[in-house]
């Protein structure tokens, strides 16, 4: 158990034991100090009846400890999708209507499925397949890719090279290109420009454009606005999706997506 866990642990505890100690009458005299003392001006035996009755309750009643804790996760976890989707709605335009983040899909599909992504992520590529599977059985799915690059130098590279691809219209075959890549250098990169017969001077050129540094300092931005700090991480409708969901989780996103539409 962490810090912040055990923290939270002995809060819990400590404001049960308290509402026991108001409803015990054998130790009035301990619940009056709680209801109308601070902790300073508690007398040591006030303090130390108190402290017995926390004992004895917590270990006779364990329960509503575990109870507590599971409300108080409850809790926490409507409190943080709230403000996610505060911060969905907030940012919705830099999510879904950038024209600089490439399009996949269906550009005219009713549910958009926005992937924060890194070209290194061993869980990205995991589930690279995985989105390709549901564009292929879903013709209605819009994909907006956000290059994400947070795992170093090459990340990067590699997220300029596609942005560059996607000057020359094959962002695409070049993002699949670098899902499956053994190796991420100028070398590789020049030579998967090639195969897909682009224009090799303009890619390398276009490779080091500012304006590309921009947008993934953008990126960046919003992902730090959305609280995403790993990758892949995807926003499908009102849900904010980290880590890999797999091709079942995702559909099941977007059918969830759909449905909420279909209510508006």
């Amino acid at each position: 158990m962490n810090l912040r866990r055990c923290m939270r642990f002995l809060v819990g505890a400590c404001v049960l034991a308290g509402f026991a100690l108001i409803l015990t009458p054998d130790v009035s005299v301990a619940a009056d100090a709680v209801k109308q003392a601070s902790p300073k001006t508690v007398k040591a035996a006030e303090r130390a009846a108190m402290e017995s009755v926390i004992r004895d309750y917590l270990l006779k009643n364990p329960e509503v400890i575990r109870d507590a804790m599971m409300a108080l996760e409850a809790r926490e976890q409507q409190a943080r999708a709230a403000q996610a989707s505060l911060a969905l709605s907030a940012n919705a335009d830099k999510l879904l209507r950038d024209p600089a983040s490439p399009v996949g899909g269906n550009p005219k599909g009713d549910v958009t499925v926005v992937e924060f992504f890194d070209y290194r992520c061993g869980y990205c590529r995991k589930v690279s397949p995985d989105m390709e599977a549901l564009v292929a059985s879903d013709p209605n799915v819009r994909v907006v890719y956000k290059e994400f690059p947070i795992l170093g130098p090459d990340s990067v590279l590699a997220a300029q090279a596609a942005l560059a691809a996607h000057k020359q219209g094959r962002y695409s075959e070049f993002h699949k290109a670098l899902m499956v890549a053994e190796a991420i250098n100028d070398v590789s990169l020049d030579k998967i420009a090639t195969d897909l017969g682009m224009n090799l001077e303009r890619f390398r050129a276009d490779r080091v454009d500012p304006q590309l540094s921009a947008v993934l300092e953008a990126n960046h931005a919003l992902a730090t606005a959305l609280n995403i700090s790993g990758t892949p991480a995807f926003v499908i409708g009102p849900q904010l999706i980290p880590g890999a969901a797999g091709v079942e989780g995702l559909k099941a996103a977007v059918n969830a997506a759909r449905q909420a539409l279909a209510k508006k």
